[in-house]
């Protein structure tokens, strides 16, 4: 299981500190720049490499190390982060990795995650090490390749959608291939990474005592076969009933009271050059929690401080390829939002993927929910918008246990989509509740509530209802 190694640090990593961790392995260690300069690997005598570090990250945002890595004990903001991946399977690498952040600690002011691997600034013996092969993916971040997919085996207590991860999924996705993440039973995801799994073959794999692997997302127990993880099939299974084994782990349930409120929503934009993009997440966030977004990245850890403008010229430097983007807010209200810009002949859409985790004692806003509704159809052309309520963690993040789906509690069809409807189709549901219309009356949106019971599913029939009048079926 790879163990990673992070300096966190008041100081910027200068080259000296850097070569002082480089160092870490002896001086006949060969050092070797690959992703255009961005990571530096510290390499066998064959030039294999045993460490990979990644360029330090200047993080301006509140409360990312303790999120991500659980730290307490991290630098205040700004401060630096630098990452270092041990190859697989090599214990001396773990040690080098964990040696080199040590060292980038002591020399620039700071700690280093986890304390356990980075006890030691002495020199790593490796004498005899070697490693397998580069892979053919030339990523630091994958450990196994087949020609089905890229495995990803992370020992961390949160798996994040980091740039190695990022660019694991971007590989693997124009290779053809799926990524699968392979995990110890106590790693949690991040809703960044889960956003990012695109269906079979890609997978979270989750380690266990008794079942061997499981998916962490449906609980059914895996091996390793035809080069990859896949679902165990029982001797006696059919088409019509699989049989499905599902492990034990992933059944373990208990019940908190803790709640998410969960936004899904798109925009779309006039292409101009005067567009300022992320305001649209900005007014739900406001609303929903009195305040803006914290921060927002390209990667997580998010270390920008949240600025709508910069966020536009990221955007705007990339088109017409499209733009993924996290963002967090504080510590004190768990939110975290996934967006994808993306230029279209329509124009300019953001599609937003928004959660806030509330506590048993806490009240998700749900009377400010039409009201947010229309804010967004006033002001920022609001295509459509779904807002469920489910049984789910706090922090946010996701377990390898089972959580229940969430349930709708209103759909949202914005003003341009009712208009193109032919008759009174948008009016006119078989919904027991009226729609409430939003905006100019002249053309209105519609806001169409659900019961939102998380307690009861049924809800999803009266919104399996409403799309299909929506779609004219």
């Amino acid at each position: 299981m790879t163990k990673d190694a992070i300096a966190l640090t008041q100081r910027m990593p200068d080259p000296w500190a850097i070569l002082a961790g480089l160092l870490s392995g002896g001086p006949d260690k060969l050092v070797n720049a690959t992703g255009e300069g961005a990571v530096v690997q510290l390499c066998d005598e064959q030039g294999r490499p045993l460490v990979s570090v990644e360029a330090p990250l200047l993080i301006q945002v509140e409360g990312e190390a303790e999120r991500l890595l659980g730290a307490r004990n991290a630098p205040r903001v700004p401060y630096w982060w630098t990452e270092a991946r041990a190859t697989t399977g090599v214990p001396d690498a773990e040690r080098l990795a964990g040696t080199f952040a040590a060292r980038l600690a002591s020399l620039s002011g700071g700690t280093a995650w986890p304390p356990e691997a980075a006890r030691s600034l002495g020199v790593v013996q490796t004498d005899g090490v070697s490693v397998a092969p580069t892979p053919a993916a030339a990523q630091p971040a994958v450990d196994v390749l087949t020609d089905k997919v890229a495995v990803v085996i992370m020992d961390r207590p949160v798996v994040a959608m980091t740039a190695w991860l990022s660019d694991a999924f971007r590989a693997a996705a124009a290779a053809e291939r799926g990524l699968q993440v392979v995990t110890p039973p106590g790693t949690k995801l991040s809703p960044a990474v889960l956003a990012n799994m695109s269906g079979w073959p890609s997978r979270w794999v989750v380690q266990d005592e008794r079942d061997g692997y499981y998916d962490g997302m449906s609980g059914a127990v895996l091996r390793w076969q035809e080069g990859m993880f896949a679902t165990v099939v029982p001797a006696e299974a059919t088409a019509e009933d699989p049989r499905t084994p599902v492990a034990a782990s992933y059944r373990q349930v208990v019940n908190t009271g803790e709640r998410q409120l969960a936004v899904t929503f798109r925009t779309v934009h006039p292409a101009d050059e005067r567009l300022v993009l992320g305001g649209a997440l900005e007014t739900v966030w406001r609303e929903l929690t009195g305040e803006a977004p914290a921060g927002w990245g390209t990667a997580e850890p998010a270390n920008l401080p949240w600025s709508p403008g910069r966020l536009t010229d990221v955007a705007f430097a990339r088109a017409p390829e499209p733009t993924w983007l996290v963002v967090v807010g504080s510590p004190a209200r768990p939110g975290l939002a996934t967006v994808r810009i993306s230029r279209t002949k329509a124009g300019v859409e953001e599609t937003v993927t928004l959660a806030f985790g509330y506590g048993a004692d806490e009240d998700p806003p749900l009377d400010r929910m039409q009201k947010t509704a229309e804010a967004l159809v006033t002001r920022h052309r609001l295509q459509s918008m779904l807002v469920q309520l489910r049984t789910a963690r706090r922090d946010l993040l996701v377990p390898p246990r089972f959580e229940g789906p969430g349930v709708p509690l209103a759909f949202v069809l914005g003003a341009e989509e009712v208009r193109a409807m032919p008759d009174d189709r948008a009016r006119r549901t078989p919904l027991s509740v009226p729609p409430v219309e939003l905006g100019p009356k002249a053309r209105p949106a519609y806001y169409y509530p659900l019961p939102g019971d998380p307690s009861d599913l049924s809800g999803w029939a009266d919104f399996e209802q409403l799309m299909r009048q929506l779609k004219g079926a």
